[in-house]
């Protein structure tokens, strides 16, 4: 079994149940040791919770959520230590009646003041709420509520709890000196630092008052007054899926119209790749809705997901959508399309696609306008050659449908297919970018991306590739080196019936399509139009050899075919689509 696919076990479900499993049972021992008066034992146990909250913290977040979702939530954890620590106390010193009032009372205080501070700090949290992110944006000077300081900010709530930590330690020592001093000295300090930050938030609570709603949104409104963009770039999407509306960012930013881009999710946000346009980012629907957006006269949209129709409701503008690639999938003739004004395809293929789903999008709404994405594609022949034969394996993804094992060919063939391509002699350069998605749904594609790893890694290639320099094979899973920029080192692709092999296409270099399912070949090139000028590959990957053979040696059959292919996937040779996608947002803003 190789590192990676040991280190997914050991991080997997399994894993991090018996990590919870283990710290609960730490605490269990840590409370019949109090409740026995088992001072060494308590005291061993004492630091194997606390060893183990800080390693869930720092290595095992996936722990935590299981452990707060079952109920044990961080602050029930240190209300059991602070249960043992006075079980421990009463078994071992006996205090007095005004001594155990001391221990009871100290420690109640302390979350007395946790709850009203973090209650007051999320009244304060709301008058200052970051209802919109922004970048390349200039909102001005922005006056807000009065805040408390970010360590004391960070205490209130149940860290604030924390302060009680102190009181196992003096516990143990009080058990070994037989007296509960040490408990009440510990007690009084996590009071006197409990009362300094609730007072801090307590102040600046009061000073907050009388406050008006935040400022973001009425500075985010006085921008969009001032710049009156006419394009808006509209992606609702969460983070895993931001390549969609990175790959429309370089064209949008080429048009000559005033454009922004409008997004809903801060992890998304975060992730969107560097661009110069004008970004907003406004998660609450509400707060969206309540925006103006009078000067915009074209929204594009990315992606097909639920929260577009908090752009959508907008009567004054066309709305239109532009994917995120044209593949023979499914996805690609979404009856979801036909809520839009307009669909854009690339070529004649997109259109003939939706004509035979019928899922509602009329003809006369589709506008062909190729891919404006693919101008940094080089043709056949263009590229550098100072470099050995070069195959890039470009799955899919597992895809949403459990019942499709031929959604992607990982699953099946992908080890396989590594494997052939790592014996070819003479021998040729690999590289391997799955799919942004792969293995977020399918445990068997997730095992088989791990062995594809492995496999590379064994054979001396870099496994974690930041860059395309060099001969030696690789494994590119970020979003840098981009997918086109892996076209253009390219000799041979083998990709699965998707838009990367579409995209591919204006490379005019050949293809292999593979067939998972092993469909006769009349049927796949049938049912898969974009496979008609590919070469296909069977389960068992028997053809895989003589392909690259016959690919590496020049002598290629399917050349024409791909010529003739370009053209009905993309649109006309002789047509710049970055021309034809300003010419249709011209029309609609003008």
């Amino acid at each position: 079994m190789g590192a990676s696919s040991l280190f997914g076990k050991l991080m997997g479900p399994a894993g991090v149940a018996a990590r919870g499993a283990l710290l609960l049972l730490g605490y269990l021992v840590l409370l019949a040791a109090g409740a026995l008066g088992w001072a060494a034992v308590f005291a061993v146990a004492g630091v194997a919770v606390l060893a183990g909250e800080y390693a869930i913290a720092r290595w095992s977040p996936a722990t935590h959520v299981l452990l707060k979702k079952v109920g044990l939530r961080g602050d029930y954890r240190q209300l059991a230590r602070d249960l043992a620590t006075v079980l421990l106390v009463v078994a071992t010193v006996r205090p007095s009646a005004g001594e155990l009032s001391l221990i009871l009372l100290l420690p109640g205080a302390v979350w007395v003041i946790t709850v009203f501070a973090g209650a007051l700090n999320t009244m304060i949290e709301r008058r200052n709420p970051v209802s919109a992110l922004v970048r390349n944006i200039d909102l001005g000077p922005i006056t807000f509520a009065p805040r408390p300081p970010r360590w004391a900010a960070w205490l209130a709530g149940e860290q604030l709890a924390l302060v009680n930590i102190a009181l196992a330690p003096a516990a143990v020592v009080a058990a070994t000196l037989d007296s509960a001093t040490p408990v009440v000295v510990a007690g009084l300090a996590a009071v006197a630092v409990a009362a300094v930050v609730g007072a801090i938030v307590a102040v600046t609570w009061l000073r907050g008052r009388g406050s008006g709603p935040g400022p973001l949104m009425p500075a985010v409104q006085r921008w969009l007054d001032a710049y009156r963009p006419e394009v808006a770039l509209y992606f609702a999407g969460p983070a895993k899926d931001v390549y969609q509306a990175n790959m429309w960012l370089a064209p949008t930013e080429a048009l000559r119209q005033r454009s922004v881009v409008l997004m809903r999710s801060r992890e998304a946000f975060l992730e969107l790749a560097d661009t110069r346009l004008p970004v907003i980012c406004v998660p609450a629907s509400v707060d969206f809705m309540n925006l103006e957006f009078g000067s915009i006269r074209a929204a594009l949209y990315a992606a097909n997901v639920g929260a577009n129709i908090h752009m959508l409701r907008e009567p004054g503008m066309k709305h239109v959508f532009v994917g995120h690639g044209d593949s023979d999938k499914a996805a690609s003739v979404n009856p979801y399309s036909k809520v839009y004004d307009e669909v854009w395809v690339a070529g004649r293929a997109g259109r003939e696609r939706y004509a035979r789903a019928g899922v509602g999008v009329l003809d006369a709404d589709i506008v062909e306008i190729g891919r404006p994405q693919l101008a940094g594609v080089h043709t056949f022949g263009a590229e550098s050659v100072d470099r050995p034969f070069t195959v890039l394996y470009a799955p899919t993804w597992e895809g949403w449908l459990d019942d499709d094992p031929y959604h992607t060919s990982l699953v099946l063939m992908g080890p396989r297919i590594v494997k052939g391509l790592l014996a070819v002699h003479p021998g040729v350069r690999l590289i391997y970018k799955p799919h942004p998605l792969t293995g977020s749904r399918s445990k068997q594609a997730k095992a088989a991306h791990d062995r594809v790893v492995d496999m590379v890694g064994a054979a001396g290639g870099d496994t974690d590739a930041r860059s395309l320099d060099g001969t030696h094979h690789l494994v590119v899973t970020g979003r840098t080196p981009a997918l086109f920029d892996c076209f253009n080192q390219t000799d041979l692709l083998i990709s699965d019936v998707s838009s990367v092999v579409s995209d591919f296409v204006q490379s005019e270099r050949p293809y292999v399509v593979a067939n998972p399912g092993g469909l006769p070949e009349d049927d796949f090139r049938r049912q898969y139009p974009t496979s008609r000028a590919a070469y296909l590959l069977s389960p068992d990957c028997g053809e895989l050899e003589k392909i690259v053979a016959v690919t590496r040696a020049g002598d290629d059959p399917m050349t024409e075919a791909r010529r003739e292919l370009k053209t009905y996937l993309l649109g006309p040779a002789d047509a710049n689509p970055m021309d034809r996608f300003q010419e249709e947002i011209g029309r609609l803003c003008g």
